[in-house]
């Protein structure tokens, strides 16, 4: 059984992290309602987050490799408007407000707010904003549009994200397309800034429980998750980005709306 909720919280963090539906609401109604682990829960996600940041950096290696030399070479030159340094930037920049609300914000925000009437909440708020984007939302720009102002107004949304329920992809892609990218622009930008995010968490939690993962007898289980979630994440970015170009994103909006709906039935 214990095998069984590894597998199913694994399959489901590698799809909801990047899918807009939210992975943190999941796995708070999946861990009150799957058999309990015999592990830190806390390092168990951790290994999740881990698996989605490597299928991240995988996708789009190429396109990372080219930001960062881009921008280190023009950063010595002062030359800010080669394209792949003034992505770079702005990267940083939209990464900016979550940094600062996670580090002062986050333990507050997990410790008050993980409840399922909060989770409930969020999926019904971002729901709607994605029918109101959707209908209302210039969608006519790519990156290259993209200023300083606009990410960081982007960025200030992801840090939303840290409310359970929210979803880090689902609030980014709501806000691009407030400023007035297209869809899978707007996707494509929220993917590449989860990699520093993802990446500063993920080492933030590790740092303290390094000698719980090192000292851990189920290696296996750790490694079995960090499998799943990669291999998932891996496909549902390759797949997602291609259902973008040609569909709208209510379906995310009406599946937040019925989970949310079960989630006041089931649990409140």
């Amino acid at each position: 059984m214990e095998y069984f909720t590894v597998i199913i919280l694994s399959v489901v963090q590698g799809i909801t992290e990047f899918v807009p539906i939210s992975s943190s609401g999941h796995l708070v109604m999946l861990h009150n309602i799957l058999p309990e682990l015999s592990i830190n829960e806390m390092t168990f996600d951790v290994f999740l987050h881990v698996g989605t940041l490597l299928a991240v950096i995988t996708f789009f290696w190429s396109d990372l490799v080219k930001i960062f030399i881009g921008w280190f070479k023009n950063a010595l030159k002062f030359n800010f408007k080669a394209s792949e340094a003034r992505l770079g930037w702005l990267l940083i920049i939209a990464t900016i407000p979550a940094v600062i609300f996670g580090y002062f914000l986050e333990n507050l925000i997990e410790n008050n707010l993980r409840s399922n009437l909060i989770v409930a909440v969020m999926l019904i708020v971002v729901g709607a904003l994605f029918l109101l984007a959707e209908k209302f939302a210039n969608q006519q720009n790519t990156l290259e549009k993209l200023t300083w102002k606009n990410v960081l107004f982007i960025g200030c949304a992801q840090a939303l994200a840290l409310i359970p329920g929210t979803s880090r992809s689902g609030i980014t892609i709501i806000a691009g397309m407030v400023m007035k990218l297209k869809r899978e622009a707007a996707l494509r930008f929220s993917f590449l800034m989860s990699a520093p995010i993802i990446l500063g968490a993920s080492i933030k939690k590790i740092v303290p429980l390094g000698e719980t993962i090192l000292g851990e007898e189920n290696i296996l289980i750790f490694i079995l998750s960090f499998m799943i979630s990669y291999i998932v994440g891996y496909l549902v970015i390759k797949y997602l980005l291609k259902y973008v170009a040609n569909h709208s994103l209510n379906i995310f909006a009406y599946y937040r709306f019925a989970l949310a709906l079960v989630i006041l039935l089931w649990f409140i």
